[in-house]
């Protein structure tokens, strides 16, 4: 399996011949960033109808679904979706390894929820404002404990909305055990997957 970040929750996940994609952006949404227009996949999941998150339509998409997958909604804020809505989370079995894209989670998940979290891959916000904050995600990711948690929807620079906590604020006050992978690309492999490291990926533009 190959996964491939584009930056914010955008992430492209390859197994085989088999290509799904995750949270695509609109041009302009996201300072920073913008988006390849050649990208071609089975499959695109968008967690929620905002415009950094849900431009499927530049997107070829053949929409086959590749892998069994599962939705649970979540509210994208602390008040039960009534500021800013609901978000979608997909968890996807590719061949045995559980894989959930959390989107724009705005509160601490149910028992319930976390229960279906039970995953090998967690992609994850941590950048607060829109969704949870560090704290929370790290809260998050100590009860999940997944085999390997990538981090997502954060500020690094200029990239990214300036209300984000900075990715280096991050690591210096709140989750210091991060690792920068200076790749946008990373194969995954069992003795990652073993790891339980927390990282980030470089955007691939």
């Amino acid at each position: 399996m190959k996964i491939t970040y584009y930056g914010h929750s955008c992430f492209l996940v390859e197994e085989n011949n088999s290509r799904i994609l995750f949270d695509p952006y609109e041009d302009c949404s996201v300072p920073g960033f913008t988006l390849p227009k050649d990208i071609c996949v089975d499959a695109v999941y968008c967690s929620h109808e905002h415009a950094d998150h849900n431009a499927a339509h530049f997107v070829h998409s053949e929409n086959k679904e590749p892998f069994p997958k599962e939705f649970i909604v979540v509210p994208h804020d602390h008040h039960d979706g009534k500021k800013r809505g609901m978000n979608r989370m997909t968890v996807v079995n590719i061949h045995g390894i559980r894989l959930a894209h959390l989107g724009d989670i705005g509160r601490l998940p149910t028992k319930e929820e976390y229960e279906k979290l039970n995953v090998d891959i967690l992609l994850i916000p941590c950048g607060g404002y829109y969704t949870i904050n560090a704290l929370e995600a790290k809260e998050i990711i100590e009860t999940v404990n997944a085999g390997l948690t990538i981090l997502m929807h954060y500020r690094n620079g200029k990239q990214g909305y300036d209300v984000l906590e900075d990715i280096h604020d991050i690591m210096q006050n709140t989750i210091p055990s991060i690792k920068q992978i200076a790749s946008s690309t990373l194969d995954i492999n069992q003795h990652l997957l073993d790891s339980h490291s927390i990282i980030t990926l470089l955007p691939k533009q």
